[in-house]
């Protein structure tokens, strides 16, 4: 049973989400939070395993309150997956994919995407959509996005093997079609990302994808669309 925390200032979506939530078998919601710091309060104190997020409902800095949710206090097995939903007219996702959300969702999306993208996220892959996802390579191809954050040995301290791993995990790849391009078991696969991980000081799959931009390691021009 997948947890999920809703956290959207609209009570009307409060009530739609969970309603549409728990009519799956296996996901339940274990709270509702009006705000970013009810939503940091509850999930340290239900510790749900998502945290559902509305961008623009929820009254505070969205990035700041995805930063805040995924650095847990009690460590980073504790921190939930956040996915956050986001509108049209949103700039571009980047700050809050830096930050560590897990994914992003056009709030226009359907009933059967949204309880997917909770599914995908709940396993530890990434869901960002076709249209957000251009936005954040159009951001990284401005430079608007990068940071100048990544220490450039972060990028050396992998292998090539991790390397090729990495771009295409960037590409939106999934473990089984990183194991059939490399030709190599869906288990290694797993192993060579969390290792990169781990090297590279990301959290989950969308900072991977992060870092291969900042670090030079991945181009615009090389990306398609992230998946689940």
């Amino acid at each position: 049973m997948t947890s999920v925390l809703i956290a959207t200032g609209q009570s009307l979506q409060r009530v739609g989400l969970r309603m549409l939530l728990e009519s799956q078998p296996d996901l339940t919601v274990v709270g509702e939070a009006a705000h970013g710091p009810e939503a940091v309060r509850l999930s340290a104190l239900l510790r749900p395993d998502i945290v559902l997020l509305d961008g623009r409902g929820t009254g505070t800095d969205t990035v700041e309150t995805v930063r805040r949710l995924v650095h847990a206090p009690d460590g980073p097995v504790h921190a939930p997956h956040v996915l956050l939903l986001t509108s049209s007219d949103d700039a571009h996702p980047y700050g809050a994919l830096r930050a560590g959300a897990a994914g992003h969702l056009r709030e226009d999306a359907t009933a059967d995407e949204l309880v997917a993208a909770v599914r995908v996220v709940a396993a530890g892959d990434v869901v960002v959509s076709p249209g957000l996802a251009r936005a954040l390579i159009d951001a990284v191809r401005s430079g608007s996005a990068v940071e100048n954050s990544v220490p450039g040995n972060r990028l050396d301290t992998l292998t090539g093997r991790e390397r090729d791993v990495l771009t295409a995990v960037a590409s939106g790849d999934s473990n089984a079609e990183i194991a059939d391009r490399l030709c190599i078991a869906p288990t290694t696969v797993k192993s060579h990302v969390s290792n990169i991980l781990t090297k590279i000081g990301a959290r989950g799959r969308v900072q991977a994808v992060v870092f291969a931009y900042e670090s030079g390691l991945v181009h615009p021009a090389q990306q398609h669309v992230l998946h689940a």
